[in-house]
């Protein structure tokens, strides 16, 4: 397949790139680098021992977005290209429904003119928000409890109305949950330009002596420990997972949805505790207010995936932590 890759220079889609080269597949890359660098590039080709071609683009330029669709003979695309921080999504909601919307109907818009009709919509477990039951299923109603998550709600909402629509379409929404750790090689990793935010690459900043200290946001939820619950899925494991739900869309598939992860939870306590044996260091904490939009409890039931996609293979935490240690130690400034 030719497979169009869209935010394909971050953290997850880098790793998705590789994935897709080294499965035998051509990439191409479109990214506004605007919380990524371009220096990625050279890291997936060094890697997959081939390149990915790219484009810098901004994805809500449909006409443009048409173009390299229709030029590259592309016959598949992975959508990441979003904004993506809870808390930042509680201050600039406007920012994050125009971004991720209209990121999505443009991608849409395009595969429509374009003859692309297989698509891979990166959503998020953060759709179901405060669930009733635990490990939460795809049946479960979802609930989102911030701008981000609600993003990705209504664009599954969109992604299945295109399907009823238009049947010759195959969209399939992967619900993960925390993708976290890097690429074996400690050559690719997260790497946010703008805000840090996600909970291990702050751990592995304080780790390697960038940051002092590490905030837990909320000490008192309905926890075994009192710290928030959540699901940490190898970024490997995530880009696995796209590559296996593409290459087993047979056409007018219509859309569909699935929880991807571990299916096991883990309290930021316990992953502290993790990156410290990774790293072989102390890392110092403060607590501070749980923040506006924060669940207790977050992971996921990943039965309907092993069953129906055949993918039920994932890394361990241990392996999430020594990855990430390794690409952290490695480049403790980044790309």
């Amino acid at each position: 397949m030719h497979v169009l890759v869209t935010g394909g220079c971050g953290f997850i889609g880098s790793h998705q790139s590789v994935a897709l080269l080294e499965a035998g597949h051509e990439v191409t890359i479109v990214d506004d680098l605007s919380n990524s660098k371009a220096a990625v590039l050279e890291r997936i080709a060094k890697i997959a021992g081939k390149s990915a071609t790219f484009v810098e683009l901004n994805v809500r330029d449909t006409s443009k977005l048409t173009d390299v669709m229709t030029e590259g003979e592309i016959d598949s695309i992975i959508h990441f290209a979003a904004f993506k921080h809870v808390r930042e999504s509680m201050e600039r909601p406007v920012d994050y429904f125009a971004n991720n919307i209209e990121g999505l109907t443009s991608v849409l818009q395009a595969a429509t003119a374009a003859g692309v009709r297989r698509i891979v919509f990166s959503s998020s477990g953060s759709i179901y928000g405060d669930a009733d039951e635990l490990p939460i299923p795809e049946t479960a109603t979802p609930r989102p409890t911030n701008p981000y998550s609600r993003t990705k709600a209504f664009g599954e909402r969109i992604c299945a109305d295109l399907c009823s629509s238009d049947p010759s379409f195959s969209i399939t929404a992967l619900r993960y949950f925390n993708p976290a750790g890097a690429h074996p090689s400690g050559h690719i990793g997260e790497d946010p330009t703008g805000l840090l935010s996600n909970l291990l690459p702050i751990l592995m900043h304080v780790a390697v002596g960038n940051l002092a200290e590490v905030a837990i946001f909320g000490d008192d939820f309905d926890t075994p420990d009192g710290t928030g619950v959540r699901d940490y899925v190898h970024v490997m494991d995530v880009a696995e997972s796209h590559l296996t739900a593409l290459e087993k869309m047979s056409g007018e598939d219509g859309f569909n949805a699935y929880n991807i992860g571990r299916g096991e939870g883990v309290s930021v306590l316990q992953l502290i505790s993790a990156v410290e044996k990774a790293a072989g260091v102390k890392i110092d904490r403060t607590v501070k207010e749980r923040g506006a939009g924060d669940v207790a409890s977050l992971f996921g039931d990943t039965r309907l995936a092993a069953q129906e996609l055949g993918f039920s293979n994932y890394r361990t935490l241990e392996e999430i932590c020594a990855d990430a240690w390794r690409w952290q130690s490695q480049n403790p400034d980044g790309y």
